[in-house]
C-alpha cells in the first residue's frame, strides 16, 4: 500500500488549533503501517469523550468544543481518520472502504487502551464509531450521535439501484452548483426512500469525479456561507477557465491544510461512495449485524441533531425508540447548525454532552 504523509509545515499557522499531536502506528492490513494522529486534552483521569469527525473534515472541527469539554471536567480524545488531517493517507481508491476504516480505528483504539468512553460521532464519525462500539462494546460507557446514522437499505426497487449505479459510473463530472442544488433539496432519509439514494449519488459522484476536490471551499460553504459574490466569483472562474476552487478564508485554508496536492485527497473522494445507500453495497451484512446489536443496546444513547441538515434531517428517529438506551434521554434537535454542527452549535453540543455524562455517573 502506498501511503502519503502530510508535512507538518502545512499545519504551522493554525493559531486556533494549539493542541499537542499524538501518534499511533497501526497495521494497515497488508503488512504496511499507518500512523494515526489524535489530540488528547484534559485530565488523564477524567471521563473520556471520543470525538470522531467525518468527511471531508478532520479533528480541527472540534477545536471550539475541546476547551469547553475540558473545562467541564472531561478528557477529550479526537483522532483524524486515515486519509484526513494529520493522519497518514493511503493513496489508492481501493484502500478505502467502510470496513477498512472500522478496522483501522479499532486497532488504534486497542493500541491506546481507552476505556469507559463516551463517543460522539458526526457524519462518517457516526458510521465508523457505531461499528467500533459493536466490535469493542466493553470499552464504551455511553453513545452520543449527531447528524449521522447507521444506514441499512435492504429493500429498494432494482430499477432505482440500476439508475444509481449507472449514474455513478458514467464518467461525467458534475459542476459544483448542480451538485449543491440537488443536495440542498434532499428531504433526508425520512423522505422518499427511492429518491434519496439517487439524490445522494450526486454528492458521491461529485466527490469521486473531481480529482482536486475543493475541500476547503466546500467546508467554507457548509459552515459559514460567504456573501453570494464571494462564492460566485471563484465558481465562475472554475467553470469557465478550469481553475481549481481554492478556499477564500482562513477557515477554509485550515480544512484544506491536510491536502498539499490532489494526490492526498483520495480519502475524501472515495469515502462517500462507501455509504451503504443500496442493498447491493458490500457492507450490508456488517450493518445488519450492527443493527441487531443496537436493538439490544441498553447503555445510555443520546441524539443531538440539527433541523436544517438536508442529508441527515430526521435520522434521529431511526435510533430513538429502536435502541433501548435512547429511552428517557434528553435528545435535542437544534433549529440551526447545518451539517457541521460542531462549528455552529459547539456551545450547545458541549453542554449537552457534559450534562449527559455527569447525569449518568
Amino acid at each position: 500500500m502506498q501511503i502519503l504523509r502530510t508535512p507538518d509545515a502545512r499545519f504551522g499557522n493554525l493559531a486556533d488549533y494549539p493542541f499537542e499531536p499524538h501518534y499511533t502506528d497501526v497495521d494497515a492490513g497488508d503488512g504496511s503501517t499507518l500512523r494515526i494522529h489524535h489530540i488528547d486534552e484534559g485530565d488523564r483521569h477524567a471521563p473520556i469523550v471520543l470525538c470522531l469527525h467525518g468527511q471531508p473534515s478532520w479533528s480541527y472541527l472540534y477545536r471550539k468544543m475541546v476547551p469547553l469539554l475540558v473545562s467541564a471536567g472531561l478528557r477529550v480524545i479526537a483522532p483524524d481518520l486515515p486519509g484526513y488531517g494529520k493522519s497518514d493517507k493511503p493513496a489508492a481508491r481501493e484502500n478505502y472502504s467502510y470496513q477498512a476504516q472500522v478496522d483501522w480505528m479499532g486497532r488504534w483504539l486497542e493500541a491506546n487502551d481507552f476505556g469507559e468512553i463516551t463517543i460522539f460521532g458526526q457524519d462518517w464519525g457516526g458510521l465508523i464509531g457505531l461499528r467500533m462500539v459493536v466490535d469493542h462494546p466493553e470499552r464504551f460507557a455511553r453513545v452520543v450521535m449527531g447528524n449521522t446514522g447507521l444506514p441499512l437499505n435492504t429493500e429498494l426497487d432494482q430499477a432505482i439501484v440500476d439508475k444509481v449505479l449507472a449514474f455513478r459510473a458514467d464518467g461525467g463530472r458534475l459542476s459544483l452548483p448542480s451538485m449543491v442544488r440537488v443536495i440542498s433539496r434532499l428531504l433526508g432519509p425520512g423522505g422518499d426512500p427511492e429518491a434519496y439514494p439517487f439524490g445522494f449519488a450526486h454528492w458521491q459522484k461529485f466527490c469521486w469525479n473531481t480529482p482536486d476536490m475543493p475541500v476547503g471551499f466546500l467546508m467554507e460553504m457548509m459552515i459559514s456561507p460567504p456573501q453570494r459574490w464571494r462564492v460566485m466569483a471563484p465558481v465562475a472562474l472554475h467553470h469557465f477557465l478550469g481553475t481549481s476552487l481554492r478556499p477564500i478564508t482562513p477557515l477554509g485554508r485550515a480544512y484544506e491544510a491536510p491536502f498539499p496536492d490532489p494526490t492526498f485527497k483520495m480519502g475524501p473522494r472515495a469515502m462517500p461512495s462507501q455509504v451503504p445507500t443500496l442493498p447491493t453495497d458490500p457492507s450490508i451484512p456488517a450493518q445488519t449485524k450492527a443493527w441487531a446489536f443496537f436493538e439490544q443496546f441498553d447503555k445510555p444513547f443520546l441524539c443531538l441533531f440539527t433541523a436544517d441538515d438536508p442529508v441527515t434531517r430526521g435520522l434521529e428517529r431511526t435510533f430513538i425508540g429502536r435502541v433501548p438506551g435512547t429511552s428517557g434521554q434528553p435528545h435535542q434537535v437544534f433549529p440551526k447548525g447545518g451539517h457541521m454542527l460542531q462549528e455552529r452549535c459547539h456551545q450547545e453540543l458541549s453542554k449537552s454532552i457534559a450534562n449527559f455524562i455527569q447525569g449518568a455517573r
